[in-house]
């Protein structure tokens, strides 16, 4: 096997619309919903929603700016490798990797679409950069995690009575690695779970396949024994991969400096920081403002506590998250050294 190369994250940078919706938009519309009451839809108290002539590649070209305004466009434009996650492609079959690289006028030799990586997407973008880093001659690699799923699909007339509908919330987030020791990721662990694939249904009434034409409004299907058994997975899996990463590199999980994982419902989020036995000051969430980010959860929590001086540089930063109804998730470990220069 071929040893893996060095590779440091060197900064992270975020993007977040400016259409900041409380609570009460979403509660003007509720119906009686049995799911209301249901510990994994407690609502945040804002949440972001893109704009609707707002695209995804808008979007990543907004979180890159702080990135190019602090690094210099030659060395952010410049990556070899592009990995991009969108959370709900602007066309079905294409994620914005070539239309991004397009606009910012990038020629990387390496563009990816990440779909199934979901709420993990962002360790899951790291580890692929470093094996394409430990094989090819490509030196430099930026990952972009978009979430604008919420100001599109949770608002629609009838989805946005339901209790689902108050938690998401959209953002970008974006990181650039390049090939060096300066802040070493120090592991990263991805594991899938096919046994659970397929768990994560979407659902319209009167019944059709997303792509037809036809009444009713498309949403994720979720029932109570869904719900259940999500809520389970995702309580094991996100403190699995993340102590079985700090096991590989023989570190306790107490000790992590800043753990940041996805940010489903404040329930997981209380779990896993009590999993890992650290307090919540080392478990920092965007939760009440940004609601659930998806993939972009970790890369814009990581920015915001980075530019508020709460990430030291040579501090232990550690990120888990798990996938969809729990078919894949990915830890990774990182030594800090983006912390802003004043």
């Amino acid at each position: 096997m071929t040893p893996l190369a060095t590779v440091s994250l060197v900064d992270v940078a975020s993007y977040l619309p400016e259409n900041r919706v409380p609570t009460s938009y979403f509660t003007q519309y509720a119906k009686t919903d049995r799911m209301a009451k249901n510990i994994m839809f407690r609502a945040p108290t804002w949440r972001h929603h893109v704009a609707a002539d707002e695209t995804a590649v808008d979007m990543a070209e907004r979180a890159m700016a702080p990135l190019i305004e602090r690094r210099g466009a030659a060395e952010v434009l410049g990556v070899d490798i592009l990995l991009t996650h969108t959370q709900l492609p602007d066309l079905p079959v294409l994620g914005c990797g070539s239309e991004l690289a397009k606009r910012m006028g990038m020629k990387p030799e390496w563009i990816l679409d990440v779909h199934n990586g979901g709420c993990a997407s962002f360790p899951y973008m790291i580890q692929l950069a470093q094996m394409i880093m430990s094989t090819t001659t490509a030196k430099s690699a930026l990952i972009v995690a978009v979430q604008n799923a919420a100001g599109q699909g949770m608002t629609q007339t009838e989805v946005r009575k339901l209790a689902q509908a108050t938690i998401p919330g959209d953002g970008c987030g974006v990181g650039l690695l390049l090939k060096s020791d300066e802040a070493p990721v120090l592991g990263v662990l991805a594991r899938n779970y096919p046994e659970f694939a397929g768990d994560m249904t979407g659902e319209v009434e009167p019944a059709r396949k997303y792509w037809e034409p036809g009444e009713g409004q498309w949403r994720i299907a979720f029932t109570e024994a869904k719900i259940m058994k999500v809520f389970a997975r995702g309580n094991r899996l996100v403190p699995e991969v993340a102590t079985a990463l700090c096991d590989e590199l023989g570190i306790k999980p107490s000790t992590v400096d800043t753990f940041v994982t996805n940010q489903p419902n404040r329930l997981f989020l209380r779990n896993w920081g009590d999993a890992l036995e650290l307090p919540a000051e080392r478990h920092p969430d965007t939760f009440d403002e940004c609601g659930n980010l998806f993939g972009a959860g970790i890369p814009i929590t990581l920015d915001v506590e980075n530019q508020a001086g709460r990430i030291k540089n040579g501090s232990f930063v550690l990120m888990s998250a798990f996938a969809h109804a729990g078919d894949f998730a990915a830890a990774a470990a990182v030594q800090w050294g983006a912390e802003p220069t004043l």
